[in-house]
């Protein structure tokens, strides 16, 4: 099998871009699910059954309690609705929409209109979108500040999945990349998106991160479906022991950390050598916690692609030690090259009326 680098180059040399491919191939494969049949293309659009509400302690305000309802909508698409200032705009999950990705907490923050008119850390609700085969939804949410849970994402999807989904009037398309496309940074990060076959259908990721502590090198493949999302959806962010107790002396001084949610039970916290908390048991693999890497495929990477609020995305996904703020311009990059194209299914007809 040819080691050569896939596409073109959108950002970055390309020859770091080949060793960055190179170093990602070389890395060992610690759980390999590409062998797991991938979610039936489906031809209609789709929204929830029925309300339903998820409440948690906050992220940037721990010590409040945040509450999140998911509804029903004849709208197309993902809209964050503030609760607490229902003459704003809602906020469609979308490219254009993202403010930025944070500094110390790096997250996704979605805005629009005016500049409090936003919700941070929004990026373990909308990778859903990805995962359960839900296509349009309105988030009612208290605040800007979602909840953080012990679990991952884990009470969103057992919220969701308690109500089940309804078909819409509306056809569901399906896009790609045009061709094969890579980014790179001088800092050794690399995202790679190859386009779908339209005769084998399916969204694969390829996900490698490399850390200097306890998590190391992982490695993980997989097709999304709802099993593979939901095995991810158990995985919580991580954090270094040094960043903790930085947010928690330091970063008093400083309004984003001041009231930052995170607890030993939320975050998984890595040391030098080990563990400073315990590992979700779930995500073991051979004697090796793989938390870290499932958390950054299903709750990171797929929260980006799912920005691509055009179509239900499909293709191949390949990302060594990328992160939010390259998930972001990446996707930006896709629009602004007007890359993105429908994917014309085998048989595909118009729906009957």
């Amino acid at each position: 099998m040819s080691n050569t680098l896939p596409g073109i180059p959108l950002a970055g040399d390309q020859q770091d871009a080949q060793n960055l491919w190179n170093l990602l191939q070389s890395m060992p494969v610690d759980e390999d699910c590409t062998d797991q049949a991938p979610e039936p293309i489906r031809k209609r659009r789709t929204t929830i059954a029925s309300p339903v509400s998820v409440q948690g302690p906050g992220t940037f305000f721990g010590k409040e309690t945040r509450t999140i309802e998911f509804l029903p909508t004849e709208r197309e698409g993902w809209w964050f609705d503030r609760g607490d200032h229902p003459d704003w705009l809602r906020i469609q999950v979308a490219i254009q929409n993202v403010w930025t990705t944070g500094q110390v907490v790096s997250n996704i923050v979605l805005r629009s209109g005016q500049p409090h008119n936003y919700v941070r850390l929004v990026e373990h609700i909308i990778a859903l979108r990805m995962g359960m085969g839900i296509d349009d939804l309105t988030i009612k949410i208290d605040s800007g500040d979602p909840p953080l849970f012990d679990v991952g994402s884990m009470p969103l999807v057992e919220a969701l999945e308690s109500v089940g989904t309804v078909d819409s009037a509306f056809p569901l398309e399906y896009v790609t990349v045009k061709e094969p496309v890579h980014f790179s940074t001088p800092e050794g990060k690399l995202l790679v998106f190859e386009p779908a076959d339209p005769n084998d259908p399916k969204l694969e990721l390829d996900c490698g991160i490399s850390f200097p502590n306890v998590i190391g090198e992982q490695r993980i493949k997989l097709v999304v479906n709802r099993d593979t999302f939901r095995r991810g959806a158990h995985a919580r962010t991580n954090t270094t022991a040094q960043k903790k107790l930085y947010c928690q002396s330091i970063g008093k001084l400083f309004a984003d950390v001041r009231n930052l949610g995170y607890t030993d039970k939320n975050v998984l916290i890595a040391g030098t050598k080990k563990y400073h908390n315990e590992p979700e048991p779930s995500l073991w693999v051979n004697n090796k916690s793989l938390e870290a890497v499932w958390h950054r495929a299903i709750l990171d990477l797929l929260a980006a692609i799912a920005l691509i609020e055009s179509g239900n995305f499909i293709g191949k996904v390949s990302s060594y030690k990328a992160g939010h703020a390259m998930d972001v311009q990446a996707v930006k990059a896709l629009y602004r090259n007007d890359l993105l194209t429908k994917v014309e299914m085998p048989g595909d007809e118009p729906l009957a009326e």
